[in-house]
C-alpha cells in the first residue's frame, strides 16, 4: 500500500490546526502509520529541503521549518501521495481552491501551513528522512474494508 510524508509547519501547529488537519486526511480514509511532534534541527532541515538548495528561498524555508514545532505524519492508502497533494492545494495559499488546507487557511505562501510528497519516490524518502522503522505502525483499521474492494 501507498505512503506518503506530511508535515504539519510550525505555522499550522501554533495556530492549532493539527487536530483538524489530520481529520481531513482520516475522513478521507487514509491510515495513520506514523504521527510525532518535533522541532526539527538545521540539519534535518537542510536534508528535507536539499533539492531547493541553490534556490534563493532555501535559507527562509530552513529558518521557518525549525522556528517551531512540526508535526510530522506518514498516511498510508490507495494513491495517497496524489489524493494528499490535492486536498493540502496549491502551494501559494491565495490560488489554493477552497475546501482544501491551503485554500481554507492558509495566510501566504511563506506561511503555507503544511507540506506533502510529491511523488511516492519523494515521499519514500522524506519518510526515511523523518522516521525511523520502529516509528511507523503497520495496522489494519476495522473500516478498511468499507473503503476498498
Amino acid at each position: 500500500m501507498e505512503r506518503t510524508f506530511i508535515a504539519i509547519k510550525p505555522d499550522g501547529v501554533q495556530r492549532g490546526l493539527v487536530g483538524t488537519i489530520i481529520g481531513r486526511f482520516e475522513q478521507k480514509g487514509f491510515k495513520l502509520v506514523g504521527l510525532k511532534q518535533l522541532k526539527p534541527s538545521r540539519e534535518l532541515a537542510e536534508q528535507h529541503y536539499a533539492v531547493h538548495r541553490e534556490r534563493p528561498f532555501f535559507n527562509g524555508l530552513v529558518e521557518f521549518i525549525t522556528s517551531g514545532p512540526i508535526v510530522a505524519i506518514v498516511l498510508e492508502g490507495e494513491g495517497v501521495v496524489a489524493a494528499a497533494r490535492k486536498l493540502i492545494g496549491a502551494t501559494n495559499p491565495l490560488t489554493a481552491e477552497p475546501g482544501t488546507i491551503r485554500g481554507d487557511f492558509g495566510v501566504n505562501i511563506g506561511r503555507n501551513i503544511i507540506h506533502g510528497s510529491d511523488a511516492i519516490e519523494t515521499a519514500q524518502q522524506e519518510i526515511a528522512l523523518w522516521f525511523s522503522p520502529a516509528e511507523l505502525s503497520d495496522w489494519t483499521p476495522t473500516i478498511q474494508p468499507w473503503l476498498y474492494e
